[in-house]
């Protein structure tokens, strides 16, 4: 591992995000770009409109197309992030999780609220990292922004974000989340103004959110699972939803299944087409 990596790994492990600058080259930010217009041109059928039919921007979100899409299929196997994700997790494998495309256009106004990610999922397990990927250039306004060091407390209530209903972990099983818009000078906020090359790489457990756009802000996130994660089936619809997945899976099991492939160490090239 280079000083730098290492360095890397340290603020990750410290802060539960990191933001590395220029990692992705103009050719797969191209291939990426070409990926995600093609997916807003002709969504999913679990794409969802995440603004208010007044917004005067829009906010669109899909998930789980790198099957299906041949541009995040490349990307995913052959940006290297499998390497760096690894590096940061500090695990021998790094597994996709998901694949999920994020686009706010200009003039969006719908913030994506504060949360944790993993309450949301259907796994369990200290080693997990996303990357969040912009083709286009963030200012410091329309950044990610998180709370450095919340991946180490507990996880907290995941709530839906127009409405605030606790749809996954029953209300009051877990801790709210704190009123960080209330007091920001109180919490140690990270964020970064970002161009097209730069990802930010995150915990699933830091607590992070986002404002509207002041230009458009077409981004990719890739999750991945490090060698501790496990299937935690839930009793109720995950967001990612994994239909039928707890029948092939156990409780407990790792993720070894095909929605999930190893991505480091580098696989056969069969394994990513």
């Amino acid at each position: 591992m280079t000083a730098a990596a290492a360095t890397s790994a340290e603020d990750f492990a410290r802060d539960g995000a990191v933001c590395l600058r220029g990692v992705i080259g103009a050719d797969l930010i191209a291939l990426l770009r070409e990926g995600i217009d093609a997916n807003i041109a002709t969504p999913s059928p679990r794409a969802k409109i995440a603004s208010r039919q007044d917004d005067p921007g829009r906010f669109v979100e899909d998930f789980c197309n790198w099957r299906d899409n041949p541009a995040y299929r490349r990307f995913i196997f052959e940006s290297g992030l499998g390497e760096i994700a690894a590096g940061l997790m500090g695990s021998q494998t790094a597994r996709l999780y998901h694949d999920h495309m994020l686009t706010k256009e200009a003039g969006t106004l719908q913030p994506t609220p504060w949360h944790q990610d993993q309450p949301y999922y259907n796994v369990e397990g200290r080693q997990t990292c996303s990357f969040w990927i912009p083709v286009d250039p963030v200012s410091q306004a329309s950044t990610l922004q998180f709370v450095a060091g919340s991946h180490l407390g507990p996880w907290l209530m995941p709530r839906s974000f127009r409405d605030a209903q606790a749809r996954w972990f029953p209300d009051g099983s877990l801790a709210d989340l704190p009123d960080i818009e209330a007091d920001r000078a109180a919490w140690p906020l990270l964020g970064w103004a970002l161009e097209p090359g730069d990802l930010v790489c995150f915990h699933m457990l830091t607590l992070h959110a986002s404002a509207g756009a002041d230009r458009r802000r077409r981004v990719f996130s890739v999750r991945f699972l490090g060698d501790d994660a496990v299937h935690a089936p839930r009793a109720w619809t995950t967001s990612p939803p994994f239909p039928g997945l707890e029948d092939e899976l156990p409780a407990g099991a790792p993720m070894d299944h095909p929605l999930f492939p190893i991505v480091w160490p580098r696989p056969p090239a069969e394994t990513s087409r």
